[in-house]
């Protein structure tokens, strides 16, 4: 593994295990109890675009990617955020200056995917650069089996920004800012996370300390 990215990542505490394609970082359990109520969380949510380079503790990470789309219902997999006809189509990649990884809900472990810091990628705007991290939805469309194009696109918007919502009332239940971005360099950054052509980048969302 990288030194750079061994390092960080001992720091965050998050330990890695090696699977045959690759290798991964496994997250704390996420702690699904607690937080501010859902009121004074709806009242509080709201965009950020200042942040602090500070990094975010592996609990947080971790707790906030399963309000994104962790599994909820450990019985059926289902998670927190719905999916039309439970296709699941939504991957959240994670970039941070480490890499990029994609989350994996079933097994709570982030999955490597690109090993140098490709955040400036994620938007336009300048400080997507040097946000702790930014997230990004991906559309798998080989999922979406029996939609048209139109229903696909429809569909998997709407899936995203659901999962987009609760990462924003986590983040006012946690103290944390973030703001969703639909300026992306969408070419760029799936050659970079070296996306196929039936994965389709729907939008991204920083999160972060606020300054």
């Amino acid at each position: 593994m990288h030194a750079f990215l061994w390092l960080s990542l001992t720091a965050l505490g998050l330990g890695t295990v090696h699977a045959d394609d690759g290798p991964f970082i496994r997250l704390p359990a996420p702690q699904t109890s607690g937080g501010k109520p859902l009121m004074q969380a709806l009242k509080e949510r709201h965009s950020t675009r200042e942040f602090s380079p500070r990094v975010l503790p592996a609990q947080l990470l971790s707790d906030l990617l399963w309000a994104a789309s962790g599994v909820n219902r450990p019985e059926s997999g289902k998670r927190t955020a719905p999916s039309a006809r439970d296709w699941r189509e939504i991957d959240v990649y994670v970039v941070t200056a480490d890499g990029a990884y994609v989350y994996d809900p079933d097994t709570q472990l982030l999955r490597r995917v690109l090993a140098r810091d490709v955040r400036a990628l994620t938007g336009l705007q300048d400080f997507v650069a040097s946000a702790p991290l930014n997230l990004v939805y991906v559309a798998n469309l080989n999922r979406m089996t029996d939609a048209s194009p139109d229903d696909r696109d429809r569909y998997a918007a709407a899936d995203a920004a659901f999962m987009a919502q609760n990462v924003y009332l986590y983040c006012a239940s946690a103290g944390l800012g973030a703001v969703v971005r639909g300026l992306v360099n969408r070419a760029a950054l799936a050659s970079a996370l070296g996306l196929d052509g039936h994965q389709q980048i729907m939008f991204a969302q920083t999160v972060g300390y606020p300054k």
